[in-house]
């Protein structure tokens, strides 16, 4: 039997519903467990071959859709639209049963998945995120690191505070830098006295110890930058952490106060992406629309491989080293002393190569790393009425921040602009507690892009800035311009790192307008190094032709640092009317 004969029966099995109208276009009905949604795409692309037209409506009936592999939207399926019917989660993730008490602890065997070992970074129980095993159980209790050998490329450490892990063979140090953390894997521990000589992994080892900035702080006031250790079944101590033991396939778990592991609902991610609209430079996906869906649980394993050593926004470093000297740079940027290449965390949503590509009431929660990224070669696309919800890293990534072989620093001006992001409209969302795994990464950010346009958006409790415009940290005109950022609503931000603000720029974007936002509620962590280095509004570097009006904060507590020309500030502060305020973040239909 040929794959198209097999294709139509499997359609019939989930009641493949034909408009009667010549070229109209049909609708497909699929249900969890019976005829998978990438069959249903493909049954649509070859009756669009075989009788067809062009609207393709794919209803996906309530219950739960768990993935294997990422659902590939292509451009043979554009002009389709992916919607619920009634409550539907599509999950990268994988439960987890079976679970037994070993003293204290609640231990259960991990299963295989796609052929083999499952290993991941987060688990949830009863949907609450719980702690992978940590040394300190407040965050404000982290240690603090003694002095730095950049060329030996070790971390001096107290003593004390190693002692735990002295024979754990995966463990792991988080390590607070200004605007980024680093996730660097422990190779070695040498002890002299009260000090620990910790020694890292390749490649994060390297690059962590070449780059400049950001920087572990050696500071004369007591505040060198602070750590916390993890990954070491030594540090599973408080109720709510957990170990895995992946050589073993084995998931040891201390309960909270209530949780009755017997009747648990686990959840591990095993999925990086759930869905790719995936389209080319020169055949986009156009006229697709993705409505009313839960996607829930993906991954993100580079850290544990690879270590992870961001720049800033979660791009992290592949390479990156400092200059000496410093060489000057045209058109008025301050001198520059260091180089870098950075990439791009994976995202649970990612789209490229697309047209009019709408994302909308839909619920992205409990994700490792980006929740939705819009990149490249997208134009007119839209995300709108979402409910981002604990993400590890940041809510929405609009933009390329260069390819990979670009160096950071460089203004980018592509030779193919088609290429730049153009057009996007991120409106009406809400977006809570991102950033929780990265807490270097944002709410909302947008890198090189055009005519991108931020409004009405409710972003609170993330861990650095709320709303991040523009890359490059040059002021020389590039790929950016005629963006928007208006009437969003950002509020307890900067819940663990500082260098930061509500709404940020770098570069420069001519025709840019940021205006009529509220921010407010910044969180104090006593572990950053420069408790005073935050802000409501801060224009970093190169930031230019950028107007920012009307924008509500309690203070003009406000950076311009190192900008260029063509700015403008009119009317900011707590003398802006009542009625912005009332108007800003979400719609009263969304509230």
């Amino acid at each position: 039997m040929d794959a198209h004969r097999i294709l139509t029966t499997l359609a019939a099995m989930i009641f493949a519903c034909v408009s009667p109208a010549a070229n109209a276009g049909f609708t497909l009905k699929v249900e969890p467990g019976a005829f998978t949604i990438e069959h249903a795409l493909q049954e649509a692309r070859l009756r669009r071959l075989h009788e067809g037209g062009d609207k393709v409506v794919i209803r996906l009936q309530s219950g739960t859709y768990r993935l294997s592999q990422p659902i590939i939207i292509r451009p043979e399926d554009s002009g389709t639209t992916l919607i619920a019917d009634g409550e539907v989660r599509i999950s990268g993730g994988v439960a987890i049963k079976g679970w037994r008490k070993q003293g204290r602890l609640w231990v259960a065997d991990v299963p295989e998945w796609n052929g083999r070992p499952l290993e991941f970074r987060q688990m949830w129980v009863n949907g609450r995120k719980a702690i992978r095993a940590r040394d300190v159980d407040d965050l404000e209790k982290m240690w603090r690191i003694r002095n730095i050998d950049k060329s030996g490329e070790v971390l001096y450490v107290p003593a004390a505070a190693v002692k735990k892990i002295l024979h754990a063979r995966h463990a792991e140090m988080v390590l607070h830098e200004m605007w980024c953390i680093a996730n660097l894997r422990i190779k070695s521990i040498e002890v002299t006295g009260d000090s620990a000589a910790v020694r890292f992994h390749n490649p994060e080892s390297h690059v962590h110890f070449m780059h400049p900035w950001p920087s572990p702080m050696v500071t004369t006031n007591g505040r060198n930058s602070a750590f916390y250790l993890t990954n070491a079944r030594e540090l599973l101590d408080h109720p709510g952490e957990w170990f895995l033991d992946a050589q073993g396939q084995r998931l040891y778990y201390m309960p909270r106060e209530g949780e009755d592991m017997t009747k648990a609902e686990v959840e591990v991610p095993a999925l990086e992406t759930l869905v790719k609209v995936e389209g080319t430079p020169d055949r986009r996906v156009t006229d697709v629309t993705i409505q009313g869906i839960t996607f829930s649980h993906s991954t993100w394993m580079r850290p544990s491989i690879m270590g992870h050593a961001p720049l800033q926004a979660g791009m992290y470093m592949i390479e990156a080293y400092k200059i000496k000297p410093q060489i000057s740079r045209p058109d008025g940027d301050h001198k520059l002393d260091n180089q870098g290449w950075v990439g791009r965390p994976s995202a649970a949503i990612a789209v490229d190569g697309a047209r009019n590509v709408v994302i909308t009431d839909c619920v992205v929660t409990h994700c490792a790393s980006t929740a939705i990224d819009i990149h490249q070669y997208a134009t007119d696309c839209q995300v709108s009425n979402c409910d981002l919800l604990d993400i590890g890293g940041t809510g929405i990534l609009a933009g390329t921040f260069g390819p990979e072989g670009h160096e950071a620093h460089l203004p980018y001006q592509p030779t193919d602009m088609s290429s730049i992001c153009t057009g996007l409209r991120i409106i009406n969302n809400r977006i809570d507690d991102a950033a929780n795994e990265d807490w270097g990464c944002l709410g909302i950010g947008a890198g090189y892009v055009r005519g991108i346009r931020i409004e009405h958006n409710e972003v609170s409790n993330v861990s650095y800035t709320g709303i991040s415009l523009g890359w490059g940290w040059n002021q020389q005109t590039c790929a950016m311009a005629d963006n928007l950022v208006r009437g969003n609503y950002i509020h307890h931000y900067a819940r663990h790192m500082y260098d930061t603000a509500g709404i940020y720029t770098l570069g420069a974007q001519p025709h840019t307008f940021i205006e009529e936002n509220v921010v407010t509620d910044i969180y104090t962590p006593g572990y950053v190094h420069d408790p005073e280095h935050w802000f409501y509004l801060y224009t970093d570097e190169g930031s230019s032709y950028i107007t920012l009006r009307n924008n509500w904060t309690p203070s003009e507590k406000y950076l311009r640092n190192a900008n260029g020309p063509g700015n403008t500030w009119e009317n900011n502060g707590p003398q802006v009317a009542d009625s912005i305020k009332v108007r800003a973040g979400l719609p009263f239909n969304r509230k």
